[in-house]
């Protein structure tokens, strides 16, 4: 078993990683300080892996609900549903809820779990690779709003997160080629040794090979893990880790909710961000290749839908939660392995970025 730990004084964790988790009883009730749980799942997750979870709690008083698939379900609504339940259920301060599912999953529940009752503890069951390997880990949750993605939500540390990489067979094939959009954006932000093994190792990930897939997901739980442990609450290092989402939620919100998977959307948001800093002259035409080359490689869009305008996509970016009262600050690259914040960015750049718009696409 890999465990990596989230240092954050009274908020740290550990982060367990393991083929077969779902199977260790002892350490999936080791944090459970109650007598009550209360499970959130989705309906394809549920259906896979609920029961089996039930019996792991065999013994506690247990309560779930299971919500629709998809980014469509993280709305208030959904979050005023688990409230509804929980109360209904009459369940208490003791009560631990249970995030068995994705990112949508993982962030309706531990948005419930910071707000019931001013608080009550919470447990991360990450079942996709996006999940395991970004969404689960740092305490961020929120719910999305029809003009911006995760605008309302908290700060709130799980007690652990525990993932059992097993899951990831179940995925279907574009859910896991998602997913690897965030392993790409951790070596690309921080490590180039990593996104040279990812290089190396494209194959071994897409079939699943234990092995690649344990070393993925430990790394880039490590990569995150270093720096929320220094900016929690992202008063500033911690935005590094939104690389080509900025760009990324805006297709979201353009699109839709649901009609890219984040995962999509944060790849084509990535190459956005590599050609924007080209264009500034802070990383070579060679390495923003590279990093698309990449991308491709993993069966991920490389351009933005031509369908948003570039205008309506500044109004978009806008939008985005790292803005400040000077503007949006994109977090842009120096070189493969270094990225940086940048709020002073040229119109005209940004612009020509936006207008290469499909030309991304090409080889």
């Amino acid at each position: 078993m890999d465990i990596v730990k989230l240092n954050l004084g009274k908020n740290s964790y550990s982060i367990y990683i393991e083929a077969g988790l779902l199977d260790n009883e002892k350490l999936l009730r080791s944090t459970i300080k109650g007598r009550k749980v209360f499970i959130v799942t989705c309906e394809t997750v549920g259906s896979l892996y609920l029961e089996k979870l039930k019996k792991v709690f065999d013994g506690f008083e247990i309560d779930t609900v299971s919500l629709p698939d998809g980014e469509g379900s993280k709305t208030l609504q959904n979050l005023e549903f688990i409230v509804g339940e929980l109360l209904a259920s009459k369940h208490n301060r003791g009560t631990t809820i249970i995030a068995l599912g994705g990112g949508v999953v993982g962030d309706l529940a531990g948005f419930a779990a910071a707000t019931y009752q001013r608080g009550v503890d919470f447990i991360q069951i990450p079942t996709t690779l996006l999940a395991q390997v970004d969404s689960s880990v740092g305490g961020k949750t929120a719910v999305n709003h029809p003009l911006g993605k995760n605008m309302i939500g908290a700060f709130y540390q799980p007690q652990a997160v525990y993932i059992d990489t097993d899951t990831l067979v179940t995925l279907p094939p574009k859910e896991l080629s998602a997913g690897f959009a965030e392993v790409i954006k951790h070596g690309i932000l921080s490590d180039l040794e990593f996104f040279t093994w990812l290089e190396d190792h494209v194959a071994e990930l897409l079939r699943l090979d234990e092995e690649a897939i344990s070393h993925a997901v430990r790394r880039s739980c490590e990569i995150k893990a270093a720096v929320v442990a220094v900016d929690e609450k992202e008063t500033g290092e911690r935005a590094l880790l939104n690389l080509g989402h900025t760009f990324g939620h805006a297709i979201e919100i353009g699109e839709g909710y649901g009609s890219w998977l984040h995962g999509e959307a944060v790849a084509a948001g990535i190459v956005l961000a590599a050609d924007l800093s080209m264009r500034m002259g802070k990383m070579t035409a060679g390495e923003a290749l590279r990093i698309k080359a990449l991308i491709k490689k993993f069966k991920l869009p490389v351009c933005p839908p031509a369908t948003i305008a570039s205008e309506r996509f500044i109004e978009l970016m806008n939008l985005d939660k790292k803005a400040t009262d000077t503007g949006v600050r994109y977090i842009l690259l120096d070189e493969i392995g270094s990225a940086v914040i940048e709020g002073n960015i040229d119109p005209g750049h940004l612009l020509a970025t936006l207008e290469a718009g499909s030309r991304l696409c090409e080889a």
